[in-house]
C-alpha cells in the first residue's frame, strides 16, 4: 500500500464517490451516497462482499429505534447509551464523541430498516452482555453478519449501485494539498486501473490481521490467533500515517475468549452474561468472566495450554438457540452434556473436586449476593441447574478498534486537527468507540460505526461531490 503523487495522467474514468471497502460500512456509505444523489462506486478486494462484518453476528446497537418502542423498550435513549458507553471504558471516552455517535446510530437503524427493507429486529436476550443497560442490539432474523451482508447487497442492488469486485486499492493518487485524486486498483489478470475521484471514503477492515501492526500497538495480544477477514492488514492506517492524518486508539480491539476450540465458532457471551463460568485445565476459575469478552481473552491466553471451559446450563442452550452460528457450534458436537458436575469433570478431564468446590462457591455467591474474590456476582435468579454442558474454548483477536480520528461528518482530519481536503473514513479504518484498550468494548460496538460512520461518510462526500460539479467548491469550505 502506498500514497503517490498525481502525475496528471489520465483517468480511465472518474466518479464522485468512490468507496475501498464493500463490507457494512463500505454497502451503508454507498447508500446514503446514492440516497443523497451522487454516484458511486465500490471497489472489493474479494469476488463477494463480505468483509469482517460476515464473521459477526451481524448485531447493530441502536437506542430509542422504533424497533425498541415496538418491544416495548420506551425508556433507552441516546444519552443513556452514550453514558454506558463512557463507563465501559472507565470515562476514557469523550462523553460528547459518544452522544455524537450513539443519536446517529438510531437514525442510521431506523434509516436501514425504513429506506432500504434491512430485516433488523430487536435481539432481546442480548441486553444481558456487558455493557448494555438495555436490550439494543439490532439484528437479521438469523444474527449472522452473513444475512445482513446479504441484505445490505440487495439494497445495493436495488438502489443501482455500482460494486467493483476483485478490485484490490493498492495506492492513493494525490496532488500538492493532500487531495485524494484517485487510485490504482489491482485487477487479477494483474493490471492495473487508474480510478480517479472527487471524494474518497476508506471503508476497509481494520488491522487485526498484520502481525506487525499487532505488535506494535497491541503487544499483549501478539501471539493471540487473528480471528478476521484476510484484509484486515490496516491499509487505510498504513495510508493515513503517510497523508499525515491524525490517529486514536491505536491499543483499542475486540478480542474474544470463547471461540469453540479446533471448530473456529463463536460461542455466545450469552453462556456467561446469563450465568455461566470458565475453568482452566486444572479446574480453577481464574477471572472476572462478566467484566467482558474482550478483555477476557487475554486471562485466556494466559492459562495453561492457553484455553479455558465454558461451563452453563440447558437453561442458556436455549437462549442461545436464536443465534445460528450456535446452532452450529452444536452440530459440531463442540458442546459435552452431563446431568452432575462430577460427570462433567470427568468428560472434561479434571479433577471432580476442584469443579464440585467452583460450583458450591457460585451456589453460595449466588444465595448471599456478595462478590468473590475477583468482583463478580452471581444472580440468584440465574443459578445453574442439571442439566449442565462444557464446551473448550480458545481466545481470539477479532478487529481492530482505533484508527483514523474523523468528526462528526466522518472527515479524517490530520495531525494540526484540520480536515483532509476530501477522504472520509468509517468503520474499521476509523477510531471507533471502545475507549484506548480492550475493556471498552461492548457488543456490537464495530458494526456500529461501521454502518453509521459509513452513512455519515456517504452522506459528507456526496454533498461535497455534488457541491463541487456545481462549481460550488468544497462542501466545508
Amino acid at each position: 500500500m502506498s500514497v503517490k503523487r498525481y502525475d496528471n495522467e489520465p483517468f480511465e474514468f472518474t466518479i464522485p464517490v468512490l468507496i475501498i471497502g464493500g463490507g457494512a460500512c463500505g454497502l451503508s456509505a454507498a447508500l446514503a451516497a446514492s440516497d443523497a444523489g451522487a454516484a458511486v462506486l465500490v471497489l472489493e478486494r474479494d469476488p463477494v462482499p463480505l468483509g469482517t462484518t460476515a464473521m459477526s453476528s451481524g448485531l447493530i446497537p441502536a437506542a430509542g429505534t422504533k424497533v425498541q418502542r415496538e418491544a416495548g423498550i420506551t425508556d433507552d435513549d441516546p444519552q443513556r447509551f452514550a453514558d454506558d458507553l463512557v463507563n465501559k471504558t472507565g470515562g476514557a471516552l469523550e462523553p460528547g464523541r459518544a452522544l455524537t455517535i450513539c443519536a446517529a446510530s438510531t437514525q442510521t437503524v431506523d434509516w436501514l430498516i425504513d429506506c432500504h427493507d434491512i430485516p433488523l429486529s430487536l435481539f432481546v436476550t442480548a441486553g444481558s452482555l456487558p455493557g448494555h443497560s438495555r436490550a439494543r442490539l439490532h439484528g437479521t432474523p438469523n444474527r449472522t453478519g452473513e444475512e445482513l451482508m446479504a441484505a445490505l447487497q440487495t439494497a445495493a442492488e436495488n438502489a443501482g449501485v455500482d460494486v467493483l469486485t476483485n478490485a484490490i486499492a493498492t495506492a492513493l493518487l494525490v496532488d500538492g494539498d493532500n487531495s485524494i485524486r484517485g487510485v490504482e486498483v489491482s485487477r487479477p489478470d494483474g493490471s492495473i486501473e487508474r480510478i480517479g475521484c472527487d471524494t474518497l471514503i476508506l471503508a476497509t477492515c481494520g488491522f487485526a490481521g498484520n502481525r506487525e501492526l499487532v505488535s506494535r500497538n497491541i503487544p499483549e495480544l501478539e501471539n493471540i490467533e487473528a480471528h478476521t477477514h484476510p484484509g484486515a492488514q490496516g491499509d487505510a492506517l498504513l495510508w493515513g500515517e503517510e497523508l499525515g492524518a491524525a490517529t486514536g486508539d491505536l491499543a483499542a480491539y475486540q478480542g474474544h475468549a470463547n471461540i469453540a476450540a479446533g471448530h473456529g465458532l463463536l460461542v455466545s457471551w450469552l453462556a456467561i452474561s446469563e450465568g455461566g463460568f470458565q475453568v482452566n485445565s486444572e479446574g480453577h476459575r481464574f477471572s472476572n468472566e462478566a467484566r467482558g469478552y474482550s478483555e477476557q481473552a487475554v486471562d485466556v491466553a494466559a492459562q495453561p495450554d492457553g484455553f479455558a471451559w465454558t461451563i452453563y446450563d440447558q437453561r442458556i442452550d436455549t437462549l442461545m438457540h436464536e443465534i445460528a452460528e450456535y446452532r452450529e457450534v452444536r452440530l459440531a458436537g463442540a458442546l459435552l452434556t452431563a446431568d452432575t458436575i462430577p460427570e462433567l469433570a470427568r468428560k472434561i478431564r479434571i479433577p471432580a473436586d476442584m469443579l464440585s468446590e467452583t460450583m458450591t462457591e457460585i451456589e453460595t455467591l449466588a444465595r448471599s449476593g456478595a462478590n468473590d474474590r475477583f468482583g463478580r456476582s452471581f444472580s440468584p435468579d440465574k443459578r445453574l441447574e442439571p442439566p449442565f454442558i462444557a464446551v473448550k474454548v480458545n481466545p481470539a483477536l477479532f478487529h481492530t478498534q482505533g484508527g483514523l480520528e474523523v468528526d462528526e461528518h466522518a472527515r479524517v482530519f490530520d495531525r494540526e486537527g484540520n480536515p483532509l481536503p476530501n477522504l472520509y473514513a468509517g468503520g474499521g479504518a476509523a477510531r471507533g468507540v471502545s475507549g484506548p484498550g480492550s475493556s471498552g468494548y461492548v457488543a456490537g460496538n464495530g458494526l456500529m460505526t461501521a454502518t453509521t460512520l459509513g452513512r455519515l461518510a456517504g452522506e459528507a462526500a456526496a454533498g461535497q461531490a455534488i457541491a463541487a460539479s456545481a462549481g460550488l467548491g468544497r462542501a466545508d469550505a
